[in-house]
């Protein structure tokens, strides 16, 4: 019989040192880049500023060129006013992520300190999923890629719950523990831990690095 102590321990094991046992193959992967923009990114920009985002970006350029290097395609995202909103979950404005009256000041772009090139997707997005109302899964697919590598902004809304839509699809997911960021970062291990226990396979951008050129498995 099953205790209620064992299987607390077991939930608590997964949470802190779960390690999902799939290979990660550079022919098979692609990086997401999620909404490293402006007003998450451009220090005082915008009142949705994310001070780690801004901290962790240097990194995450590392990463990206690596990928580049290692002939990983890197797609990016940027959450934007699309269809004059109507694409839009109508519950957004009632929530208190949604509750302030700053407004964009034009079309949302990428920070130009990470700067997507000119053959590398951009996708355009309505909510916090990249998959939601968007054809990065076909792209993928297109693209031959079953695995994606998560970074961006915000861990715990766009970023987490783009692994969580990758998951759904049949997509192996990795995410990056120190190449994702939330505007309150002691909400970031929580974060990872769901995302470490049912979603993913949580690694920090150098294991990243070393999975993408086989110096380790």
């Amino acid at each position: 019989m099953f205790t209620e102590e064992w299987v607390t321990a077991r939930a608590r094991d997964g949470y802190e040192r779960g390690q999902a046992s799939f290979p990660i193959r550079p022919e098979r992967s692609a990086l997401l880049v999620i909404d490293m923009q402006d007003e998450f990114v451009r220090p005082g920009f915008s009142p949705y500023w994310v001070p780690a985002a801004t901290r962790m970006a240097p990194r995450l350029r590392g990463l990206v060129e690596h990928c580049r290097t290692a002939d990983v395609p890197v797609v990016w995202t940027v959450f934007d006013d699309t269809h004059l909103g109507l694409d839009r979950p109508h519950a957004l404005r009632h929530l208190p992520h949604g509750s302030h009256d700053w407004t964009r000041p034009g079309p949302a772009r990428i920070w130009h300190e990470m700067g997507p090139r000119e053959d590398e997707v951009v996708i355009r997005k309505p909510s916090y999923g990249a998959f939601y109302d968007t054809p990065l899964d076909t792209i993928l697919r297109n693209l031959g890629r079953d695995t994606v590598v998560v970074t961006g902004t915000l861990t715990n809304y766009c970023c987490g719950t783009t692994a969580r839509q990758a998951y759904e699809r049949g997509y192996h997911v990795v995410f990056g523990a120190d190449v994702t960021a939330t505007d309150d970062e002691t909400r970031q291990e929580p974060e990872l831990a769901v995302l470490r226990k049912g979603f993913a396979r949580v690694l920090d951008a150098a294991e990243i690095s070393a999975r993408l050129t086989g110096a380790a498995v």
